[in-house]
């Protein structure tokens, strides 16, 4: 299991104290591959950019016109973290929702 995110996202570390054995990817040191990306592009669509964040409010309106994989490759904070892999499966966020998918509760 890996987990995408950033080391000082709170949501990304209450995530990696509940994983057991998952594999940590700071975002903005490592990036995230690009089959990866498209994979959960493909899975999530819009909702695997994180138009809340502060680097989507620093961007301008041209830049925000960019196709969103090109956005997220250039940014890879603007992703919506976490992002957990697991084998074949892909988890996006750590709410209710996602807990009980990765069979947390």
């Amino acid at each position: 299991m890996i987990l995408y995110g950033l080391k000082n996202c709170d949501t990304c570390r209450k995530a990696l104290k509940v994983l057991p054995d998952v594999a940590f990817v700071d975002v903005r040191s490592d990036g995230v591959p690009s089959d990866v990306l498209e994979q959960a592009y493909a899975q999530f669509e819009s909702k695997l950019l994180n138009t809340r964040s502060t680097t989507w409010r620093q961007l301008d309106a041209a830049e925000r016109e960019k196709a969103p994989l090109a956005l997220l490759s250039e940014h890879p904070t603007l992703m919506k973290r976490p992002l957990i892999v697991d084998g074949d499966r892909m988890v996006l966020g750590f709410d209710k929702a996602a807990q009980g998918a990765l069979g947390l509760g």
